[in-house]
This record gives structure tokens, C-alpha cells and sequence, in this order.
């Protein structure tokens, strides 16, 4: 089944949540927030949360500075 992370296709087996899917692009395990098509995923539902073909996740990565 095939995923849109970032902008970018993956490939993912069905069925697929998102913890799939971050373990699929290599994710870091900790700093990381997810939104599914626009909806914000609490990092407690990422292996509950199943994807639907062609599902937009965007994925953000926390980042220190000033």
C-alpha cells in the first residue's frame, strides 16, 4: 500500500499504521510529532492509528537552538 510521507511515496504492507509507517522511513523513536491528512496523531495511538491507501502523514522532528 503506498503512503505519502513527507511529500515523498512509501511503500508499506497492509494494514499499516503509523507507527508502521515511521518505522518504515527510519524515525527517530523520541522529538517526533505526527499528523495523518491533517490530523494530529498522539504519540499513544501511533501503533492503534491504521492508515488508509494514499494517506498524507507529515512527520516533524524537533530541533534545539536559538
Amino acid at each position: 500500500m503506498r503512503v505519502w510521507i513527507n511529500g515523498d511515496p512509501h511503500d508499506v504492507p497492509e494494514p499499516a499504521t503509523v507507527a508502521d509507517a515511521l518505522a518504515a522511513m527510519g524515525a527517530p523513536a523520541a522529538g517526533v510529532a505526527v499528523a495523518v491528512d491533517g490530523e494530529v496523531v498522539p504519540r499513544a495511538g501511533w501503533s492503534e492509528r491504521r492508515l488508509a491507501a494514499e494517506a498524507r502523514i507529515e512527520v516533524l522532528t524537533a530541533v534545539q537552538g536559538g
